[in-house]
């Protein structure tokens, strides 16, 4: 993994360590969330698997060791830095919140206790994997909790803010309840069920709609989806019935989704194609979906894309990654932000779960009746066990929505945390 993706004042901070004397101190760094995104009582926790795969593989190459040598603000660093970062590996320990559980604003997702440079320099690359899949994830839910029973594809890899960010945000809203995906590598990479048939131009390609809903089936059979709307959706849904099985059904992609999906229904009927499914896309979100759910429109599927590839209400997290405590010279100094409105709470810390509400205490309390939401899961530089796959933290995050999440839960203090807080405060007084 490429060390140098990352913010250029974590490596100045790496140096600085090092050139301090102070690289052998273990600090304590959290990840958590201050604010909620817009329009989110809740999120739903997606992107630990990548966190893993960078920590496991951080390493610097040569030629990037000879960039930073280069670079004015490296000047004065010593030559045992370099040596320290041609040998860098990530050799501490992770906590973290399972992928596929609802979190609320001021619950911490990741502690990472290691060597103060190796906590360190991982804070931007988490930040931002964790953050984006999260709302990826968590703007699924919504939409899939909108459609209420019925299947929602995933369509936005052409809308997302990069090729890769639809592959792993194909992940994300499966995990979130999609069904399934457009994105071919999702399904290869992680699992996740790809769905797709054919697009306008393939319709266009041919000289009549007829002949090329006609080609379609040939190919596809059952698995066959009719564009109905390049032209006329009412005349594609006709000549869709007029071809018959084999047939899953019908996609509308524009106009008045409710007034089409009841008169395609009627065609379907009267065909004797009761068994033939309609699916909506086109600009559609989970405000949209509910009103054609609460109308009773006769869709059984949904196509969504660039709402929810780029969490379009909520493209944005406050979510922080802070020293929380470090250990220096066989003492351990506890630490917290003060400044007014990103105030930060000392010492690393666990999140109890109970029933009717969450307990945040110091990593070293217990809580009997509720559940640890930080688990382990690298020790000593080494995976504890096997990630879950897509599809089991896909099920585990549809547990954890259900029933679903009801705004404004507790998140009560421990009364040794609210201690460790005042004395910390007393002291920077």
């Amino acid at each position: 993994m490429n060390g140098l993706l990352t913010d250029l004042y974590e490596l100045t901070m790496a140096a600085g360590y090092y050139a301090a004397g102070r690289h052998t101190d273990i600090g304590t760094f959290e990840f958590t969330i201050r604010r909620l995104p817009r329009n989110r009582d809740f999120v739903l926790l997606a992107g630990i698997h990548r966190a893993v795969d960078y920590l496991l593989n951080l390493s610097f190459q040569p030629d990037e060791i000879a960039y930073l040598r280069g670079l004015e603000s490296f000047r004065r660093a010593p030559q045992g830095f370099w040596d320290y970062l041609a040998g860098f590996r990530f050799t501490g320990d992770v906590f973290a919140v399972p992928e596929g559980t609802v979190l609320y604003a001021g619950q911490p997702v990741l502690n990472i206790r290691a060597p103060v440079i190796e906590g360190q320099i991982p804070e931007t690359y988490l930040l931002s994997a964790i953050t984006f899949e999260t709302l990826i994830a968590t703007k699924a839910a919504l939409i899939a909790h909108a459609a209420d029973g019925r299947d929602v594809v995933e369509f936005g890899t052409r809308r997302a803010h990069s090729p890769e960010a639809g592959v792993l945000g194909a992940r994300a809203a499966y995990i979130g309840g999609c069904a399934g995906t457009s994105n071919a590598l999702a399904g290869f990479r992680y699992g996740v069920p790809v769905m797709g048939t054919a697009a306008h131009s393939w319709v266009m390609s041919f000289e009549t709609e007829t002949e090329a809903f006609r080609e379609l089936q040939t190919l596809l059979a059952g698995q066959t989806v009719q564009l109905i709307d390049t032209y006329d959706p009412i005349e594609g849904a006709r000549t869709a019935a007029r071809l018959g099985k084999p047939l899953w059904g019908v996609r509308i992609d524009s106009g008045d989704l409710l007034r089409l999906s009841r008169q395609i229904r009627r065609i379907l009927d009267s065909a004797g194609l009761r068994d033939a499914k309609i699916m909506a896309s086109g600009d559609l979100d989970e405000a949209r979906i509910a009103e054609i759910v609460a109308d009773g429109a006769p869709v059984d599927a949904f196509g969504v894309g660039t709402e929810l590839a780029t969490s379009g209400d909520a493209p944005s997290m406050g979510t922080i990654y802070k020293l929380v405590e470090i250990l220096h010279g066989g003492e351990t100094r506890y630490t917290a932000k003060s400044s007014p409105d990103k105030r930060t709470l000392p010492g690393a810390k666990q999140l109890f779960r109970y029933p009717e509400y969450d307990l945040l205490a110091l990593h070293n309390e217990c809580a009997a009746g509720s559940e640890a939401m930080l688990k382990p899961l690298i020790i000593g530089g080494r995976l504890v066990e096997p990630l879950p796959t897509a599809a089991e933290i896909r099920a585990r995050a549809a547990a954890s929505l259900n029933p679903w999440p009801a705004p404004g839960r507790r998140t009560e203090h421990s009364l040794l945390l609210e201690k460790l807080d005042e004395k910390l405060r007393l002291v920077q007084v």
